[in-house]
């Protein structure tokens, strides 16, 4: 494959450029927008914020000079808005490129200074909720294909698909996809703008995600609380259920998935991937998160949390229900509830554990509470497929040249459902999952930060993945 004609500094220069005059002022303005993914906002369309953020990112859109760019905002019944962008190319081929643009709900802990809905730009870093996760990726194809646009780059037609879902499971995309299946088309190369990176010093490739079932936990013993005084010892606590019902699923100890069903076989090549990144990173693996003083990661062995954050099963509890405050009188309570929230290793039948988790939970009920699980959200985690030598050196080269350092491939511990939806429905396709989630920028948490050089140069190699594309 011949190099494509590509001026680096060019691209570089007029991505700089787009970024300073328009896109950070419009991220800024989008940052401002609360708008909610579904599952934290049920009222977004009576409350309008999705439509106002897909209004501000549909006007920077249009005042792009793509030539040929058409551009629609669809509307499906009752289904969060998904923008869908055309480009024609030069040659008889078809890339998707794919972001979401809705967002995570407010969280606590934000620093003095910052907040979920106010942008603040601090050097290098654009704070606020959804600049990074996923509000920039519009802005990066867009710009991408403008730097080809002024070079006359040969490319393929795209097509850019930005969904107002994905925080929820995206369970409205499938059906944009069969809605708009022929305008689609069967693309052989599809670029995803929501992944993470090891470090803002190269550029980083998603090689696997995790799935994820999600559920509501539910312990009732009484029809009403009670004093603690006269029934502790003769009610069994509604606590203390929930925490033996955990116990089937998770060794509390270490921290282990106990049934064998919810594991997989980790390829060889990833447990490759996993030491060259352990090598390179090192401590920096954990030293990215805020640890209170005195607490240590599940262990020093660095090769062991990365395999654990992507090839293996995982339990958080991410909420709860029933627990009055701290200053609540000595009541036994009625009930509890768990936000109970799996991550799945790839490969593993996410509708399979969904179905399976209810029963582990349900079945044989301690003392005979009323026990429910309650689960809505069963995404499949993704593997990719083996990366074709054209990708593989384009991804190499663009590292090399935007970022002067080689690029690195990783699996992620988060869930993309788009991905493991287009693999089945793509299978001859390859994939490039790359992003700007690098340490501290805290994505769904307290503090999320865009780090602006690190989405120029991603943007650039991007721009250079699709001249590649079209030159193999």
């Amino acid at each position: 494959m011949s190099a494509p004609p590509i001026d680096s500094r060019r691209a570089d220069s007029l991505v700089a450029d787009l970024f300073a005059a328009s896109i950070v002022p419009t991220l800024t303005e989008y940052i401002k927008i609360p708008n909610k993914s579904p599952a934290f906002d049920p009222d977004w369309e009576r409350n309008g914020h999705m439509s106002n953020a897909m209004e501000l990112i549909v006007a920077w859109c249009r005042a792009q000079p793509i030539d040929g760019m058409r551009l629609e905002v669809i509307r499906l019944p009752g289904r969060t808005p998904l923008l869908f962008i055309e480009v024609p190319g030069a040659i008889d081929d078809t890339v998707m490129l794919y972001g979401h643009m809705d967002k995570q709900p407010e969280m606590t802990g934000w620093a003095d200074g910052l907040g979920p809905w106010q942008p603040v730009l601090r050097g290098d870093r654009l704070y606020g909720r959804g600049g990074a996760d996923d509000g920039y990726s519009t802005f990066a194809a867009l710009a991408a294909l403008r730097v080809l646009e002024e070079q006359r780059v040969r490319h393929a037609r795209c097509v850019v698909l930005i969904e107002g879902c994905e925080e929820s499971g995206s369970y409205d995309l499938p059906h944009y996809i069969e809605h708009l299946a022929e305008r689609i088309g069967t693309p052989s190369l599809v670029v995803c703008l929501d992944s993470g990176a090891g470090d803002y010093e190269r550029l980083w490739c998603t090689t696997s995600l995790r799935g994820l079932v999600n559920g509501n936990l539910h312990v009732d013993v009484l029809r009403d609380g009670v004093h603690s005084g006269s029934a502790s010892g003769i009610v069994p606590s509604s606590f203390r259920i929930l925490r033996m019902l955990l116990n089937r699923l998770e060794d509390e100890q270490t921290g282990r998935i106990r049934p064998e069903w919810l594991y997989a076989d980790i390829p060889a090549q990833r447990v490759e991937q996993a030491r060259a990144m352990a090598r390179l990173l090192g401590d920096r693996i954990w030293n990215e998160f805020s640890w209170h003083p005195g607490a240590q990661p599940v262990t020093n062995d660095v090769v062991e949390l990365l395999l654990n954050r992507s090839w293996r099963p995982q339990l958080a509890v991410t909420g709860a229900a029933g627990l009055p405050d701290l200053k609540a009188g000595n009541v036994m309570h009625a009930g509890n509830a768990l936000r109970v929230s799996v991550r799945l290793p790839p490969r593993v039948a996410a509708a399979d554990v969904q179905r399976r988790l209810t029963k582990l939970f349900t079945d044989e009920p301690p003392y005979g509470a009323t026990v429910r699980f309650e689960s809505r959200e069963a995404s499949e985690g993704w593997d990719a497929p083996p990366l074709a030598p054209w990708l593989a050196e384009a991804i190499a080269k663009s590292s090399e040249t935007y970022f002067g350092k080689p690029a690195l491939y990783v699996g992620e511990g988060g869930t993309i459902p788009f991905m493991a939806m287009l693999g089945a429905r793509f299978p001859d396709a390859q994939f490039m999952i790359t992003g700007v989630l690098g340490p501290e920028s805290n994505a769904h948490g307290p503090n999320e930060f865009l780090h602006l050089p690190t989405a120029r140069k991603v943007t650039c190699c991007v721009a250079e993945t699709l001249a590649r594309h079209a030159a193999r």
